[in-house]
């Protein structure tokens, strides 16, 4: 590890661009670590996930960590704290809206984090080390809060006074083009095509309005199929809106705990192919019923169909954590769907319950086919092949 390198408090600060682009190049090295790292622990894996060589999958983390402080250096030691200070600038310039108090409690995180890593780089291990091994482990919680976070202080710090909506249409206009654009939701003629959320935490859309077979793109403010949404403008083609619309800010998270670069190790897991290869490869009922079994297990290990529902289940908190009309609906249907696949899974289970109480084998005129046939002895004539049939003659 090398001391960092912070700049002197009296001298240049980089321009904004500077400290996005900084942070950026530091994400981007974080994803290669990590694509990097997860390629090495999966060579210490079984087939089932299981870590087999625990020494080997250690030392992968040990080098990810150390990759890890090398980039913080390398890319945003020297910018993380004029970073933080201008993502403040432009965030108290912001009108209010939901999620303001959210993402100043990131910044906070942020530069807790930035101080804890510039407390260590300023007292560096021994290279190679093991005191240098456990410094960096301390560090990863904190180098991956800035992998994860830190495009939410790029945004506001990439901000500009050219990014604010200037709304095109007088209020009569904009009447006029929101009753044409409801009509021709109505005859299904207006087709979504993107979507993102303003400063302001109102939601911008941009749809193709169809009429008479010519088309035109509009944006519209607010949910498309809840009452209330407005044509806010209308456009040429997406080049021309960007330039005028609100700028889009960064996404919210489905779970605020979760990270990208911190994945826990996978459980143990055996795919639907191998279970039917298992029943395939089967003689007796109990082998066939285990592989139903291991289906529906849950838990730690869980089978395919409870990671099904599993799926079903997230992937409707994620439908209805859109709070649209359109993601409240299908969180509905999926949430429907996961019910459905819970009693399937309790049906599969009696299923495999009864076919292993059957004590039963599989009947021996089930006979196998040789793979490979036994060739013929040398001093044998090859057998004759049938006669052809003959054709009759065909006449004009």
């Amino acid at each position: 590890m090398t001391p960092a390198g912070n700049p002197a408090p009296d001298g240049p600060q980089p321009v904004t661009p500077e400290l996005a682009d900084a942070a950026r190049d530091f994400r981007l090295r974080m994803a290669v670590i990590d694509r990097e790292t997860e390629t090495a622990l999966d060579m210490t894996r079984d087939r089932y996930g299981r870590t087999v060589h625990a020494s080997a999958a250690a030392a992968a983390r040990a080098h990810r960590d150390k990759a890890a402080v090398q980039a913080y250096t390398a890319y945003l030691s020297p910018h993380a704290d004029a970073l933080l200070d201008a993502a403040r600038r432009a965030l108290d310039e912001l009108p209010p809206a939901r999620h303001l108090a959210g993402w100043r409690t990131v910044l906070d995180g942020l530069a807790a984090s930035a101080t804890e890593i510039r407390r260590a780089l300023d007292r560096p291990a021994a290279p190679g080390s093991a005191a240098e091994r456990a410094q960096c482990s301390a560090l990863w919680p904190h180098l991956i809060a800035w992998a994860d976070h830190s495009f939410i202080a790029s945004n506001l710090a990439d901000q500009s006074d050219g990014q604010h909506h200037k709304a095109p249409l007088t209020e009569e206009e904009q009447r006029m083009w929101t009753e044409r654009a409801q009509a021709a939701q109505r005859r299904g003629e207006l087709e979504l095509t993107e979507s993102w959320y303003a400063a302001d935490g109102q939601p911008i859309t941009l749809a193709h309005l169809i009429e008479y077979d010519d088309s035109t793109l509009v944006a519209l403010r607010g949910d498309p199929d809840a009452p209330g949404w407005q044509v806010i403008g209308h456009y040429a083609h997406e080049y021309e809106a960007g330039k005028v619309l609100p700028a889009p800010v960064p996404p919210g998270v489905l779970r605020a705990d979760v990270s990208g670069f911190n994945r826990p190790e996978p459980a143990p897991e055996i795919s639907l192919q191998e279970l039917t290869r298992d029943v395939v490869e089967a003689q007796h009922a109990g082998d066939a019923s285990n592989a139903l079994l291991s289906a529906t297990q849950r838990g730690y290990d869980a089978g395919p169909m409870a990671r099904l529902q599993e799926l079903l289940e997230t992937s409707s908190q994620f439908a209805s954590a859109l709070e649209t009309v359109q993601g409240r609906q299908v969180a509905a249907r999926l949430s429907a769907l996961g019910r459905q696949i819970e009693f399937l899974t309790r049906e599969v289970e009696e299923a495999a319950e009864d076919l292993g109480a059957t004590v039963a084998v599989l009947p021996p005129h089930r006979t196998p086919v040789l793979r490979v046939r036994p060739r013929p002895a040398v001093d044998t004539a090859p057998p004759t092949p049938p006669p052809r049939a003959s054709t009759p003659a065909r006449h004009r």
